[in-house]
């Protein structure tokens, strides 16, 4: 149809006209494809360039059919116009509300009901408990503490460290950027002038944005709106999430407030192209934050295709083919790299600062806390709490939830039941293997994956199952039980959570105020200006050994970590050469490592102490490192700083290299594929008139409303 079209525009156009139309097909076809994109039809942009180039390349047959028409023709297109519908009129044929909407019987959805049904008073109620949770954040400029670093200090160097190309670290490390480094960079968009602030505000903002998130969860699952206050409640509260926030985890933060948005799009993804669009960003932001999630993502959409195909027909098997395109294109590169190295486990590394925080042991104790979804071993800080009381009651507060939501598949919405069950076990098995795994190295202390991520997952099938339990497993009139059974609920975890909403009041919680800077402050302001200021920090191990590190800028920052770096197992060239010069450093026999140094565009060298406790052994290699050190001529001691001893590198510092050209040209590309998924994404996700009216159409929670139905 489309061939037909265009080869009739060439046919029937002016002679002179004809060029422009010609040099415009291709031109045409682009514009065509981002509007088939906007009004949701991907389907015809294959068939639209199909046409386009075939018609370019036919000329002998416009010719033929000119001449033709030439030839034949009798009558003047003037003459015709007053018989030819308008444009006007031929939009509002096609534009009318269809019928089948206004038939009795008919599907309506129903009112959201965001405010009737109370969802503002419990953003609010997070808020307010937020902030008597976390009152001191309110005047912190920068959050620290834990895993959390600052972030560059402009926009510019927060997504320059999104790219591939050279990393923040190492002499001239050159790895691709982990997709946690563009989610840490919108987070900082939010506040441009001091991009640090954004995470302050964003644990501010926490519990009121996972609150409103459980609430729109909720909305799939059942119209009830106590159901759906219960549910934003029991998402707000998750162990696993107040654990992430108190402990300083920002990718399990992140994480936990993203999947519920995933399950409100990625459940009608197979309804619209919206849905789908929606969901195939919010696919990669899950990714991005806990990589260990993908193998589970990967069984739910596996699942999903193949409810699709079999119970559907294949209707909206295309829109799940697309939620899992842009997570391929963003994880090629690592995935190269991960080749390249011969370590595909580092895939799986938690993303952002590696940090040796407690999590509970890969035994039989540690994976029973793990079902009751709690991921700490202090009990979400009840031991501490309760002192020498006995604490062996704690997980059972969690039972409450735990029942509602295994006795969703029994209920007469059997099918969203087991769908939630499954989302369970996926969490939990993720977990249960997480927890025995290190692929990441905090210096030379190996770091298993923190299993919080995987029970965010396995929480939101629990809510989700304690949801359909108290929609469809209580008797339609015993709307009071329901109310008290769900309140129940929500109170037992009330109850859990007191330790860590008053862990900060307690001074209890791995949140500090800062620092702005994890370098010393004369480094700190020579870093400031200028991005290629290399710092060699030095710091011994307290099982003997020396850690050596090369670290660009003012700061370490949370967007300029890279997996890639954190996993390696075996040395590349590069580490070979810090740890060779590194060695000459504490020697006062070797020469020429000052030298080395200063070609490489490194400025300072930091003598860091070891983790505390600091040993007998550390101590004796700090003290016998600074006194080799101190007797180079080429540096001059700058001082003991918070961070360490300070020497100032004298000698000329050489510029630190540049990108290879054909290193730019690569993270040109990859940009470039990034963005162009990413904007077909945003393309498809974006709602038009015509989605609107076939969503109305819809119901808006997913699966039969009764058994007999599935």
């Amino acid at each position: 149809s489309r061939t037909a079209q265009l080869h009739r525009r060439l046919a029937y156009a002016p002679w002179f006209v004809v060029p422009l139309h010609w040099l415009s097909l291709l031109p045409l076809a682009v514009v065509r494809s981002l509007l088939h994109l906007v009004r949701k039809d991907p389907g015809l942009i294959v068939p639209e360039w199909a046409a386009s180039i075939l018609v370019t390349v036919r000329l002998a047959a416009v010719f033929r059919a000119r001449r033709r028409i030439a030839k034949n023709r009798m009558t003047p297109w003037r003459q015709l116009d007053q018989l030819r519908m308008s444009r006007a009129e031929f939009r509002e044929r096609l534009d009318h509300e269809p019928v089948d909407d206004l038939v009795a019987g008919a599907h309506r959805r129903g009112e959201l009901r965001f405010f009737s049904g109370g969802a503002p008073w419990l953003v609010l109620g997070a808020l307010v408990v937020s902030i008597a949770a976390f009152p001191a954040l309110l005047a912190w400029p920068v959050l620290g503490g834990g895993g959390v670093l600052p972030l560059s200090a402009d926009l510019g160097q927060l997504w320059a460290q999104t790219r591939f190309g050279l990393r923040a670290e190492g002499f001239d490390t050159i790895a691709p950027a982990d997709p946690f480094a563009a989610l840490v960079a919108i987070v900082g968009s939010f506040t441009p002038w001091a991009p640090s602030l954004s995470l302050v505000i964003l644990w501010v903002a926490a519990l009121p944005l996972a609150a409103l998130g459980g609430w729109f969860a909720a909305t799939r699952l059942t119209e009830r709106s106590s159901l759906r206050m219960v549910a934003g409640v029991l998402w707000a509260l998750a162990p696993t999430f107040l654990a992430a926030l108190t402990t300083g985890r920002p990718a399990a933060v992140l994480l936990h407030l993203l999947l519920p948005w995933l399950f409100v799009a990625g459940s009608v993804a197979h309804r619209s192209w919206t849905g789908a669009g929606m969901a195939s960003l919010l696919v990669v932001a899950v990714a991005a934050a806990s990589p260990s999630l993908v193998p589970a993502l990967v069984v739910l959409w596996f699942l999903a295709m193949l409810v699709v195909l079999t119970a559907l027909g294949g209707r909206g098997a295309s829109r799940l083919v697309w939620v899992i395109v842009p997570l391929v294109v963003f994880a090629a590169p690592l995935i190269w790299r991960a080749i390249a190295d011969g370590d595909g486990w580092a895939l799986l590394a938690d993303p952002g600062a590696v940090w040796t925080g407690a999590q509970v042991a890969a035994d039989a104790a540690g994976r029973t806390l793990l079902v009751f979804g709690i991921p700490a071993p202090d009990l979400l800080g009840w031991m501490p709490f309760l002192g020498d009381v006995p604490s062996w009651w704690v997980p059972l507060l969690v039972a409450p939830v735990l029942v509602l939501a295994l006795l969703a598949p029994v209920t007469r919405r059997w099918p969203q039941g087991v769908a939630m069950l499954v989302i369970t076990t996926l969490g939990l098995g993720t977990a249960f293997a997480a927890v025995g795994i290190a692929v990441s190295f905090a210096q030379s202390i190996p770091v298993p994956i923190w299993p919080g991520a995987a029970l965010s997952l396995a929480w939101l099938g629990l809510v989700g199952g304690a949801t359909v339990t108290l929609e469809a497993g209580l008797p339609t009139p015993a709307r009071w039980t329901r109310v008290l059974v769900g309140a129940a609920a929500c109170l037992s975890i009330l109850v859990l959570a007191v330790p860590a909403l008053t862990a900060v009041a307690r001074g209890a919680s791995n949140l500090t105020d800062g620092p702005a800077s994890t370098l010393p402050a004369y480094v700190s302001a020579e870093g400031r200006g200028d991005p290629n200021v290399g710092t060699m920090i030095l710091t011994p191990q307290n099982d003997g050994g020396l850690s050596a590190r090369v670290v660009w800028g003012a700061t370490e920052t949370l967007d300029g970590q890279a997996t890639s770096l954190h996993t390696r197992t075996t040395a590349a060239p590069a580490d070979a050469l810090v740890a060779e010069i590194a060695a000459d450093l504490v020697t006062s026999s070797a020469d020429g490592a000052v030298e080395a140094l200063a070609s490489r565009g490194v400025g300072f060298v930091l003598l860091a102490s070891a983790a505390p406790p600091e040993s007998d052994i550390a101590r004796g290699t700090r003290l016998s490192a600074a006194n080799a050190i101190a007797q180079r001529g080429t540096l001059d001691g700058v001082g003991e700083t918070a961070r360490g001893t300070l020497w100032r590198i004298t000698p000329e510092i050489t510029p630190r290299p540049a990108e290879p050209t054909a290193i730019r040209d690569i993270a040109t590309g990859i940009a470039i594929s990034q963005l162009v998924v990413v904007g077909i994404a945003l393309l498809l996700a974006v709602p038009t008139a015509a989605s609107r009216r076939e969503a109305r159409r819809t119901p808006r929670t997913v699966g039969p409303t009764t058994g007999a139905s599935a």
